[in-house]
């Protein structure tokens, strides 16, 4: 029997709504903070399947939360490309060499990074319970080739940008190539146990309407199709965050099962303007979770209110912050297991 989140993402509107938090693994858990400190640094956890794996359980096993969402990072991809990838401390990741300085043909591919990842996929869907959802991901063309070219985030993604519109042809070939590997990586996850897959896109917000038509649209369009070719069964999440008023044409043209929503999206609008029946997630403010207390309990249940007629998966509008207290945590998954349709 299916769990109340991949039955939701199937598009079942129970009354009561699965719930899991992007980056739900991670540094908030004393658990992973301790084990953290034993393993050394982020990529070394990544790559240990074991460890991996124990992190992804983590949060499951301390908040019993609907779906465990795979622990890893979506700059995997680019490092099987060819890049080199390093997380420092105080600076976040860095890519070399960078593709604002150098031919995308200069990278040797190293497939077999990628291998860890589907273990770990593996080892979490042995231990999870029929009645929870195990989630593959992967970051999506535009934003994982923001830090391709650059070699490391930015604030407005300047870099990346300008290349688009300098040479779109080098860029596009970036942007296909990316795609290319997505696909064969999201369809190994699921292959692996993954029962659903999220596409993050976490810097669409940055690109003017008919950018985000090419860069965006299009490249999501491409890998939901191959990747339904293999997996028609599996439910794909797609999670342009930032994309505005842009989130509806997403929606309705990339062919995702379910869509992911922001903090900054009004959900009275996006219940009305989004396709009918499309399972929707999100949205509340990461920072509402930060500080807790009634408000927080308020929002969420406005929130569920306002999706009440569609099938919803409560979530957050982006990753939870490292200073989150366990306490409001708690008492979220509270707010939102007493409420019923």
């Amino acid at each position: 029997m299916a769990g109340l989140l991949l039955d939701t993402l199937n598009s079942a509107n129970h009354a009561e709504r699965p719930l899991w938090l992007m980056r739900q693994a991670g540094r908030y858990l004393p658990e992973y903070r301790a084990l953290r400190a034993e393993k050394g640094g982020f990529l070394a956890l990544v790559y240990d399947s074991e460890a991996a794996a124990e992190i992804t359980m983590q949060p499951i096993e301390r908040f019993g939360f609907d779906g465990a969402i795979l622990f890893s990072d979506i700059l995997i991809v680019p490092y099987a490309m060819g890049q080199d990838l390093q997380f420092l401390a105080g600076e976040g990741p860095h890519l070399s060499p960078r593709l604002a300085d150098h031919a995308l043909g200069a990278l040797q591919a190293v497939p077999e990074r990628l291998e860890p990842i589907y273990r770990t996929v593996a080892l979490v869907r042995e231990r999870l319970g029929a009645e929870r959802t195990m989630l593959g991901f992967a970051g999506a063309p535009w934003t994982v080739a923001t830090y391709m070219v650059n070699g490391e985030g930015s604030r407005d993604q300047h870099a990346t940008r300008a290349m688009a519109y300098r040479d779109p042809v080098a860029f596009g070939a970036i942007i296909d190539a990316i795609a290319e590997v997505t696909v064969e990586y999201l369809v190994k996850q699921a292959q692996a146990g993954a029962e659903a897959v999220q596409l993050f896109d976490s810097w669409s917000g940055t690109l003017a309407p008919d950018e985000f038509e090419r860069w965006v649209i299009a490249p999501t369009v491409r890998i939901v199709d191959a990747f339904k070719a293999q997996c028609p069964d599996t439910p794909f999440i797609g999670f342009p965050k930032g994309a505005g008023e842009k989130l509806a044409a997403y929606a309705r043209e990339t062919g995702i099962d379910a869509v992911g929503i922001d903090e900054t999206v009004d959900p009275q609008w996006a219940a009305r303007e989004l396709p009918a029946g499309m399972p929707v997630q999100g949205n509340i403010d990461p920072l509402l979770l930060l500080t807790g207390g009634e408000a927080m309990t308020r929002r969420a249940h406005f929130i569920l209110d306002c999706f009440a007629d569609r099938p919803h998966v409560f979530n957050l509008g982006h990753g939870i912050g490292k200073e989150t207290p366990i306490a409001h945590v708690e008492q979220l998954l509270q707010a939102v297991r007493g409420w019923r349709r």
